[in-house]
């Protein structure tokens, strides 16, 4: 408040005096004031427009004791500027009353709202001053310099505000836009080690309920050392599968439920594609990505369907060894929606082609001769399985364009549907 009180008082000194004889002036100080208003809401008004008041009154004061050199007497440069301080008061109390509504109010209807709160404290402002002085009230002689004024200044503070308040609405999109990509790599991520894991602990039950079948078999025919120990193994994968239902538990907390309950088909391409393209940056490839989507509709199934794009994508960014091209490209089929991520990679070798959705098989190493860690190959098909869809390699070999194809109900996919 004091910060804003200080900057009017020195705005108010650019300024012009439109009535001779009078010292009334028309300065920056109002348009300084009331921009500050506008984009500081969180202040109390009414506080701000008394310290600016009286801040106003001592600085003009002072000025003129130093430009005055003493010739002009403190109490009556303090009569002088004394109306200017309620100028700042009556103008502060006003836009208190609307400060909670104008965000309903076209830009035009709040600079005639700001207009007029304006003229009327400027004609407080000059009654005050003929009462002080005992000079006439000349309402009509002043009301249309006044209200021109009070129109230029209103609608030339609202377009900065606007042009501010836009600015600002941009910059919370893009971090908006930000959190969403960030939601949507953590929530694939997750759905993806989360499928895994109901995958496996869905394999530890089968192997606990085979364990203990095989103990109670054992056990009958009286090896009793023996069933002790089948016993022991069958309670430690009892274990196991506890601690994996923990961790399940603490996974399934972390996805953001309330993030977004339904996206648009382009808008999974277009997400899976853009954080692709900065991975293929990363790696130094020069990849050109493209789609073609012939239909588009909401789905509650985008986490999975990003999932199962991104592993695809990602994979097509790391088959391609300098340059080339990945195109998606998703349409409808009778009952069916078609989704194709295709690249000019190396190809998948022949001796491959019937082993690459097999758990665990890759072709990927790194330096030191270690598999990848990625999803897989198998995954992302168990993935589409469990949407009740297929995927299945079309072409892949060497020097050939490799696609993928994913075939899933569309009143799987469609919201609502």
């Amino acid at each position: 408040m004091i910060l804003i009180a200080i900057v009017t008082a020195i705005a108010g000194e650019f300024k012009i005096t439109p009535f001779s004889g009078e010292v009334f002036r028309i300065g920056l100080g109002s348009s300084t004031f009331l921009l500050c208003l506008l984009l500081m809401r969180h202040l109390p008004y009414v506080y701000t427009g008394m310290i600016t008041g009286i801040t106003v009154l001592l600085f003009r004061t002072l000025e003129d004791g130093i430009t005055a050199h003493g010739a002009i007497s403190l109490s009556w440069s303090m009569q002088t500027h004394l109306s200017a301080t309620l100028y700042y008061m009556v103008f502060a109390l006003a836009m208190s009353l609307i400060k909670n509504k104008w965000d309903n109010f076209h830009p035009l209807v709040l600079g005639l709202l700001l207009c007029m709160i304006d003229l009327m404290s400027n004609e407080l402002e000059l009654l005050a001053r003929s009462l002080i002085f005992h000079s006439p009230y000349m309402f009509s002689e002043q009301l249309v310099f006044i209200t021109v004024t009070a129109v230029v200044r209103s609608y030339f503070v609202v377009g900065i505000y606007s042009s501010v308040s836009i600015n600002q609405m941009r910059v919370l999109h893009s971090e908006q836009q930000k959190r969403m990509e960030q939601m949507l790599n953590t929530n694939s991520g997750l759905y993806g080690e989360v499928f895994y894991l109901k995958k496996s602990m869905d394999t530890i039950e089968q192997i606990t309920a085979k364990s203990h079948n095989l103990y109670e078999k054992v056990n009958s025919t009286g090896l009793k050392s023996y069933s002790r120990t089948i016993l022991e193994i069958t309670q430690q994968i009892h274990e196991v599968k506890k601690d994996s239902q923990r961790i399940l538990a603490g996974l399934l907390k972390l996805f953001d439920r309330d993030f977004a309950s339904e996206m648009r088909l382009a808008e999974v391409v277009e997400f899976a594609i853009k954080s692709n393209h900065g991975y293929s940056g990363m790696l130094g490839k020069k990849i050109q990505f493209t789609s073609d989507i012939q239909t588009d509709y909401y789905s509650d199934q985008y986490i999975p369907l990003l999932t199962v794009l991104n592993n695809l994508i990602s994979n097509a960014v790391e088959a391609i060894e300098d340059q080339g091209s990945i195109h998606v490209t998703i349409y409808e089929k009778g009952a069916e929606t078609i989704l194709i991520v295709s690249d000019t990679g190396v190809g998948i070798a022949k001796q491959d082609k019937d082993m690459i959705f097999e758990p665990g098989f890759t072709t990927k190493f790194n330096q030191e001769g270690f598999a990848a860690t990625g999803i897989g190959l198998s995954h992302v098909r168990d993935i589409v399985h469990s949407l009740g869809g297929d995927l299945h390699l079309r072409s892949g070999e060497p020097s050939s364009k490799t696609t993928f194809v994913i075939t899933l109900l569309t009143d799987t996919l469609k919201k609502g549907a």
